[in-house]
């Protein structure tokens, strides 16, 4: 006896479907998906920026410093020093994921340099102030604004408003030029100090230009722009901020806690906390005098204005660098 024609068709297709079904294993794990950190200007809006420099030149804007915090977003680069003072740069743009070795010294490949220990170190220019919770990156902004404020203020002492206002140092008549073999000053050029961190000498400005453009003559040809772009004047102020140079750590890292002091720090007196910042910066001529100069202490009063400001506080800031032996 046939079937009929619609039960003999429901018949195959659940055969169909039944010899398609396999049996379920454990689930794979799912990646991760990496979220990108909040930046600054997740936490400070352009109102709060104009009130905290009420005083500033036009020059320094909001949108400058939230255009440069983006940009420098998009860069890593990791730093090889062999033999002491040989040098690779491998600079990558994250956007695009290319690498590309930006500086590498004439002596990289002779055997004696390669049988010296390698110092290697990646700084993510992402990282600044967003690398850990919301109350520390306030302090490490806080302690940004600090001395930035200090480096560009004039004139109203103590009220902690006349940051920014300095474009570049008063005295241009200085050309702030050093040997260097690999960043060499271009005639006619002077390298005085300019932007938020008073970037100066031709040194700084070709190895802020690598890690920034990753194209050193862009700063040794043009310095001027460091003057006339805020953009690029507050890259280079990010670029110094987040930057190990030799012997010294980055300020960043001080400020997040990842420097810790070896022992010869230790016997200089170098310790974690604010302190370490304005030694960094200006060591020379402002630690290890006492406590009474004027321009370490104008710089701890702006970094308690400003931790105000953003409602933290860093009661064991080490904010002293009185004691601290200079790099």
């Amino acid at each position: 006896m046939k079937k009929p024609l619609l039960i003999v068709t429901i018949l195959l297709f659940a055969a169909t479907i039944l010899s398609n079904v396999k049996c379920a294993g454990p689930a794979s794990p799912q990646k991760a998906v990496e979220q990108p950190k909040p930046a600054v200007t997740s936490f400070l809006n352009e109102a709060q920026f104009n009130a905290l420099f009420a005083m500033r030149d036009k020059f320094y804007t909001y949108a400058a410093f939230a255009r440069a915090i983006k940009e420098m977003g998009n860069i890593s680069v990791k730093i090889t020093r062999r033999a002491v003072s040989v040098y690779q740069i491998v600079r990558t743009d994250k956007a695009t994921g290319k690498a590309d070795v930006v500086r590498q010294d004439p002596d990289w490949n002779e055997d004696w340099a390669k049988k010296k220990p390698d110092s290697s170190y990646t700084i993510n220019y992402g990282d600044f102030c967003a690398e850990k919770d919301l109350q520390t990156n306030k302090k490490e902004l806080a302690a940004f604004f600090a001395n930035i404020a200090h480096e560009t203020r004039h004139g109203e002492n103590g009220t902690y408003t006349d940051g920014l206002m300095f474009i570049h140092e008063n005295n241009t008549s200085l050309p702030y030029i050093s040997e260097n073999d690999t960043y060499p000053a271009v005639a006619g050029k002077k390298y005085y100090g300019r932007g938020p961190l008073q970037i100066s000498y031709n040194g700084n400005y070709g190895y802020a230009s690598d890690c920034i453009f990753g194209d050193k003559k862009i700063l040794l040809n043009n310095p001027e722009q460091v003057e006339t772009d805020a953009v690029t004047a507050f890259k280079t102020a990010i670029y110094f901020w987040m930057t190990t140079q030799p012997a010294r750590p980055a300020a960043h890292d001080v400020m997040i806690g990842k420097w810790q002091p070896n022992a010869a720090d230790k016997a200089a007196n170098r310790v974690p906390g604010f302190g370490m910042t304005i030694n960094i910066i200006n060591g020379e001529i402002e630690c290890n005098k006492g406590e009474n100069i004027f321009s370490m202490n104008d710089r701890i009063g702006f970094y308690q204005h400003f931790l105000k400001s953003f409602g933290v506080d860093d009661t064991n800031c080490a904010c002293s660098c009185g004691k601290m032996k200079a790099f």
